[in-house]
């Protein structure tokens, strides 16, 4: 965990979508996009769609939670998320939940 948090994080372009349309407060809004800015959002590519197709096919989770597994999947990275619900069981997503370490 010590190397993720000192990391620059990668989001998917999916994750700043959602982040951006939380309603919270301007602070809290302000340091959201303070840390979108900070990080490095990466774009959908045809090696990410077809990982998200493969998923999508395979496990019963919304295109929205599939583009982002498909994302680590495709960049080799570890997906840190509390939604066990839609990432545990990916084949292939390397996944910890931060919450249960």
């Amino acid at each position: 965990m010590d190397s993720v948090i000192d990391a620059v994080p990668n989001l998917s372009v999916i994750t700043q979508i959602e982040l951006l349309c939380w309603k919270t407060d301007a602070v809290k809004e302000q340091r959201v996009k303070d840390f979108i800015t900070d990080s490095e959002v990466l774009d959908i590519t045809p090696d990410v769609i077809m990982h998200c197709v493969n998923i999508h096919r395979d496990n019963k989770v919304k295109t929205p939670d599939a583009i982002i597994a498909a994302m680590a999947i495709a960049n080799d990275y570890t997906l840190i998320s509390n939604n066990d619900k839609d990432f545990k069981d990916i084949k292939g997503l390397k996944y910890i939940n931060p919450s249960g370490i």
